[in-house]
């Protein structure tokens, strides 16, 4: 009788997906939302905008590459330094409030070959409860009544998807935003370095649709959404930030500072100038 031969020794895993987050002063979000393990599967980097709190050990010990910033860069930009390095089928640019579920990978790598384009899981709430992470036409007004007012009336701009859907919208919240590496070569860069932060969600998207490429809510797959916008309340760091960044978006589509939201919605989508 032979002796046994040994087994080969086992190979890596090879990441399929890079998923790039963002921090500034984000080391609670990140012991919130990050406590599960990061599969091999996946490399994550976190880009440091010159966090003053301990965001980069937090995120290194949570096995992140670590990106630390010598100054405050601006979401985007920071975005795109993080995109230049991640080498993988598949990126994905989640927010440190954003818990993961990383079996659900595999589905939404197979959903984003399938749809093209921009993709993002159905996010929900601590209780549950569903986001309208997926959005209509960003009209002013829409925006406007969305923050003034309850806002959950409106089904045309406050977007959800259903457990068996792949709903079409027009643009995602920023929290999460994935797709294949070549749909973000479309976009070059991908994202705009001209919104310092807020408005470059909205942006990419209908950049992308200009480009017939879709952007879609995966409403088979939940993913846990802290949603702590500073603009929620009167901050005034937060509104100084958001008003030029606003400015140059409607300055960007004009038309959706039209108050005929029905009108020039239906000659939009019948591919009007956008």
């Amino acid at each position: 009788m032979q002796p046994a031969q040994p087994l080969p020794p086992r190979q890596p895993e090879i990441p399929t997906w890079t998923l790039v987050t963002v921090t500034y002063n984000s080391a609670e979000q990140l012991r919130r939302h990050w406590q599960s393990r990061v599969p091999a599967s996946v490399r994550w980097i976190v880009v440091d905008n010159a966090s003053t709190d301990d965001s980069r050990e937090v995120a290194a010990a949570l096995g992140a590459e670590v990106i630390a910033l010598p100054s405050n860069i601006g979401f985007g930009a920071a975005n795109n330094v993080g995109y230049a390095q991640s080498d993988t089928e598949f990126v994905g640019f989640v927010n440190p409030d954003v818990s993961g579920d990383w079996d659900s990978l595999p589905t939404l790598a197979d959903a984003t070959r399938q749809s093209g384009g921009l993709l993002t899981p159905q996010l929900i709430n601590h209780d549950g409860s569903l986001q309208p992470n997926g959005r209509g036409w960003p009209f002013l007004l829409s925006k406007v009544l969305h923050r003034t007012t309850d806002g959950s009336r409106d089904r045309s701009y406050r977007r959800y998807a259903k457990r068996d859907e792949m709903r079409s919208v027009v643009w995602i919240m920023g929290a999460v935003v994935l797709a294949s590496r070549d749909v973000f070569e479309r976009l070059d860069g991908p994202w705009d370095e001209w919104f310092f932060v807020y408005y470059e969600d909205a942006d990419i998207c209908l950049r992308a649709r200009r480009l017939g490429i879709p952007t879609i809510v995966a409403g088979g797959v939940h993913w846990r959404h802290g949603w702590e916008r500073a603009t929620s309340t009167f901050n005034h760091h937060a509104w100084r930030r958001e008003i030029p960044s606003m400015m140059k978006f409607y300055a960007r589509y004009p038309l959706l500072l039209s108050p005929f939201m029905a009108l020039t919605q239906r000659w939009l989508e019948k591919g009007g100038p956008r």
